[in-house]
């Protein structure tokens, strides 16, 4: 799912997009009014997240010369002005929901997914799943890398969809291997270690990014590169 999203103070964006990115969605961000309405008019977003307080040009109008292009995209205002004179603005523009500032990452991906679902381009089941330039669509089972698809072993393919389904959260051998190879743990195998080094060769094969990271004494974590020292 491609997402718009015009929010022009920074934290705000970045929490936001990093939120939506782990429920499976693609974020553009626009950071002024003026560029959100050109990305709009010039690309084709299944969804626009605007944000009203907005500079060079406020999300009311952003959303309503939107509206003279575009009738159908789903728009959802965010607002830390929550009276009802704006909101009734906001959706008079032709926003089709609101959402109050400050909110939680779960309320608003709900509305997505409702707007989404109204609008018919929601995916049903949920099945895509990205980080950094890594996609994997859990419905089809094919795992891309900047656009490549990847040639994964059905074990290779279980264990990616795992990492990339538990994101920023550390797994420990145990997890990995009850939940991949549906077996308890046994003390004498390497397996876990194994096949996250295939992954890892497979993954970084043209020079991409270290996506999955060694936690020293506790397992391993799927997040992109940072300075965490703790984690290789």
């Amino acid at each position: 799912m491609g997402i718009l999203l015009v929010e022009d103070e920074p934290n705000i964006a970045s929490v936001i997009k990093r939120g939506l990115a782990e429920s499976g969605f693609e974020v553009s961000v626009a950071s002024n009014g003026v560029n959100g309405l050109q990305m709009a008019l010039s690309n084709n977003f299944d969804l626009i997240i605007l944000d009203i307080m907005l500079p060079l040009m406020d999300g009311v109008q952003v959303c309503k010369n939107i509206r003279q292009h575009n009738k159908t995209v789903p728009i959802i205002m965010l607002t830390a002005l929550d009276s009802t004179e704006n909101v009734v603005n906001g959706l008079d523009s032709g926003a089709d929901d609101y959402l109050a500032k400050p909110f939680k990452m779960a309320e608003l991906a709900a509305r997505l997914r409702t707007l989404l679902r109204r609008s018919g381009t929601e995916n049903p089941t949920g099945n895509i799943f990205t980080i950094n330039n890594l996609k994997v669509d859990t419905e089809s089972k094919i795992a891309y890398r900047d656009l490549e698809p990847l040639k994964l072993t059905a074990t290779e393919y279980r264990l990616l969809e795992y990492f990339i389904k538990n994101q920023k959260k550390v797994l420990s051998r145990i997890q990995i291997l009850e939940s991949v190879w549906d077996i308890d743990f046994n003390m004498g195998t390497n397996v876990v270690d194994v096949y996250v080094n295939y992954l890892r060769k497979k993954l970084e094969k043209n020079n991409g990014e270290k996506l999955i990271h060694t936690v020293f004494g506790m397992g391993y974590m799927m997040k992109e590169s940072d300075t965490n020292e703790n984690t290789k």
